[in-house]
């Protein structure tokens, strides 16, 4: 329960009492990301379900965007900014990371956090009524999963940051326990197509995964939230894409098994 606390503290703005935290429960409290995703899921359709009876869908999906985006106290849209601004930048590893350091954020920052509002909302406001509760509990469970995955056996391509602190305390037990409590609940949420959206999120941040590092030697913590905000809209794109063709998924999840 320490542990899920911890990430939820670090997750959220939600206040918690203040409990006992060395850096290596930074890395150990990964276990907790996906769980800790489904308890913003069920904070998203909670907060659907009370708003959809008062104002019309189209506003109501923007208020769950924005109720998301601040609860999760921007941290990971900043991460986003970061690397938008990082890819934009010329230069080599140096200048990548020197430019993701920069409080600033860019014109490329600016316009990848746009981008990435706008998808989310439209995928939001486009999906059936019938998915639309699977959805709100999957899209921010894969994508805290997709920070433990790009974060456990991963390079710090810095010397300092919050990175380090869960690269150094995070280790493949950690990624195992999220791994089967992110695929457990696509698959409780979905469907046997959960699997396959699984497989979908996976193949993207290991991807991302192996790119970074041979771009800058690494991740760091801006990478890892913009690995996250990439799987929720990854998540909400495919689900609307796929949402009348469940024999996509079944058939992703049946070749992935042979």
């Amino acid at each position: 329960m320490r542990l899920f606390i911890i990430a939820i503290q670090f997750l959220t703005i939600i206040p918690f009492p203040l409990i006992r935290c060395e850096d290596r429960d930074l890395g150990r409290s990964l276990s907790f990301f996906p769980l800790a995703g489904l308890a913003l899921g069920a904070f998203l359709a909670g907060l659907d379900y009370l708003l959809s009876g008062l104002l019309p869908r189209g506003v109501a999906d923007l208020l769950l965007v924005t109720a998301l985006a601040v609860v999760s106290g921007v941290l990971h849209l900043d991460g986003l900014a970061d690397v938008c601004d990082g890819l934009a930048a010329r230069g080599g590893k140096e200048r990548f990371l020197e430019v993701m350091k920069d409080s600033r954020t860019g014109a490329a920052g600016a316009v990848g956090l746009i981008l990435a509002i706008l998808l989310k909302y439209h995928a939001l406001i486009s999906l059936p009524e019938n998915i639309k509760w699977q959805a709100l509990f999957c899209f921010p469970m894969l994508g805290r999963f997709a920070m433990v995955q790009m974060t456990v056996g991963s390079v710090n391509a810095r010397s300092q940051g919050l990175g380090t602190s869960f690269i150094g305390g995070a280790g493949w037990r950690q990624l195992l326990i999220a791994a089967l409590t992110a695929l457990a609940g696509a698959v409780l949420l979905i469907g046997p197509g959960g699997l396959g959206l699984f497989i979908v999120s996976w193949l993207l941040t290991w991807t991302m995964k192996a790119w970074f590092h041979r771009r800058i030697g690494g991740v760091t913590g801006d990478v890892i939230g913009c690995a996250g905000e990439l799987n929720e809209i990854l998540c909400l794109l495919a689900l609307l894409a796929f949402s009348g063709k469940e024999g996509f998924f079944s058939w992703l999840a049946g070749l992935a098994c042979g």
